[in-house]
Order: C-alpha cells, then structure tokens, then sequence
C-alpha cells in the first residue's frame, strides 16, 4: 500500500529539514571592560614616602659619561582654600657620576658621588603646591623659599647664577605645573576605558637644550598592587602632531605653548596610579634623543614606599 497523503507530507517535511543549512554558531561577543574612574582623593593625615631616581646617559665618540640623582621625598596633602595643599620635602638625595669607553657591562662602570649645593638646597625648603579639588594644578605657594634656601648655602664668592636660574619662582613654578600635568592632567573626574589615549607635553633639560615632546598616555586596564587596585598607563611620545590629530592632542600642545618639538624623540614607560585614595605607585619613562651630535638617554623612575599615619 502506497503512503497516503498525509505521510507522504511528513516525510517531505523531514527530507526538507534535513537538507536546510544548519543555523550558524554563536560567536560570543567580546565583553567590553567598564570604564575606570579616578577620583581626586589624596591621603589626609598620612606621610607618602617615595623613591625618585633619575639617570642620564651621554654618548659622543665612543664614549658615556652617566649620571644618576637618588632622593627620596616624604609629601603630605592637607586640605585647603576648597582643594588641596601638597607640601613635599626631600629628606635624602644622592649624585653619582660615572664615565666609560666603548660598551662594558654596566658593573665595570666606575661611580663617583659627587657633593652639590643642590642637595643642600633641596634639604633645606618645602615644595608646596596649590591644587584645585579635582587634582588639576593651580600654582605654588611661597616659590620664593627655593632661592632663600640657596642663598643659606652658596660660599661668599661663589658663582652661583646657574642654580639662581635653575631655583628662581618662575622656572620653579614653571616646571613643577609641566611635572605634574605630564603625570596626572587628563586623568582624575573622568571614566576613562581600555585603550583610550590621553596626551600632555613634556621636556627634559639636554645640555643647553630642551628635549620636548607629546607625551601620550593609554589606558591598559587595572592591575592589583601592594597600595590597592591601580590604573596602568602605557607611556610613549610623540616627536610631531599627526596631521589628523585629534581634537584633545592639538588642545594639549597649544595650551603648553605651542613649544617645537625635538624630532626623532622616542620613549617608552608605564605608570600605575590607584582607584580610591590617590597614591602613585609607580612610574618609569626613558626618552631617547639626538642632540648636538650627542645621544641623550633619560630615565626617570619613581616608586611609593609607604604610606604611614602622621605622627602628632
């Protein structure tokens, strides 16, 4: 007996469903990490200890002639005039000096600490700087006190108009506001997400010139660190804005002067900066320069070593 209709209907139906293509497989969307946001909260009542290293490197003809500053730094945030009051003071610094021919290891470079006025001068007054209550930097406070303190220690006849320059409140003022911004401006009050880019401008002294350059900041993510939760910046710069720039970076040049930039510049370097109470955990950054026919290398590494209750 032939099938009737009805199962002839089904089995063309199953026929049918066995020939359609397979529905494709979900592909499960990337889950897109949620924005972080740094709030300016410093720490009140508490002393921030951190280390600062900075080391230079000149090479011309074969050979380097390497410099490093060591200091640490002890820095209070006292609340004030609706922000805040940063007061930092140096209590240790160290130079030492070093020269080699060719390219040794690094153990067999000779080093020789050097006695300055500078660490005299850095022992003796108070950094204290005016920030607004979102973290974005308002002026110095009594910048004065860095000459009065060179004045304390310069030897009767001595000449002292270099590091008169170096400490005089305009240029005191005016590289601690590039200091910090390069750091911090762009990154407090605002939800910042993975692989945005922030920019500032930056320069480092190179003999009687001045390397400058875009520093370009980008959010990695966050990593977990002995002080908490911290925001990691990658660091690198730019030695020319991109002829499509974007809005941000060309307001971020013009506001720091439209100052010319040192061509081939480059530099790499991270920093890491807690969520909640505001500590600087880290930051290390090389920049690398052709200057005068001199090969520049600059790297400046600072660290936080505690956080402890001020004694009263």
């Amino acid at each position: 007996m032939r099938p009737g209709p009805l199962l002839s209907c089904l089995m063309l139906l199953l026929s049918a469903a066995a020939c359609r293509k397979a529905p494709p497989p979900l592909i499960p969307t990337a889950v897109r990490p949620p924005p972080v946001r740094l709030d300016f909260q410093p720490p009140v009542d508490r002393v921030l200890t951190e280390s600062v290293r900075a080391t230079r490197v000149v090479e011309r003809g074969g050979t380097a002639l390497r410099e490093a500053a060591e200091l640490t730094t002890e820095t209070r945030f006292t609340p004030a005039e609706g922000g805040w009051l940063l007061a930092q003071v140096v209590t240790r610094s160290r130079l030492v000096r070093g020269g080699t021919a060719g390219d040794p290891p690094a153990s067999s470079v000779q080093e020789t600490e050097v006695d300055t006025l500078v660490d005299d001068v850095l022992s003796r007054f108070t950094l204290r700087v005016r920030l607004a209550a979102d973290g974005t930097f308002v002026k110095l406070v009594a910048p004065e006190a860095a000459q009065e303190a060179l004045r304390q220690v310069v030897p009767a006849g001595t000449d002292a108009a270099p590091l008169e320059r170096f400490f005089s409140p305009e240029a005191l003022e005016a590289r601690t506001r590039r200091e910090w911004e390069a750091k911090y401006a762009g990154l407090f009050q605002r939800n910042l997400t993975e692989g945005q880019r922030i920019w500032s401008v930056d320069a480092l002294p190179a003999g009687n010139a001045q390397v400058a350059y875009v520093l370009e900041r980008t959010v990695q993510g966050t990593r977990d660190t002995d002080h908490g939760d911290a925001l990691v910046l990658s660091l690198r710069c730019l030695d020319a804005l991109p002829a499509d720039a974007p809005a941000e970076l060309t307001d971020a040049w013009e506001a720091a002067g439209r100052p010319a930039l040192t061509p081939g510049v480059t530099c790499e370097g991270e920093q890491l900066v807690t969520r909640g109470r505001f500590i600087p955990v880290s930051r290390m950054l090389t920049v690398k320069a052709a200057v005068a026919g001199e090969t520049w290398t600059l790297t400046t590494e600072s660290r936080a070593q505690g956080l402890q209750e001020e004694a009263r």
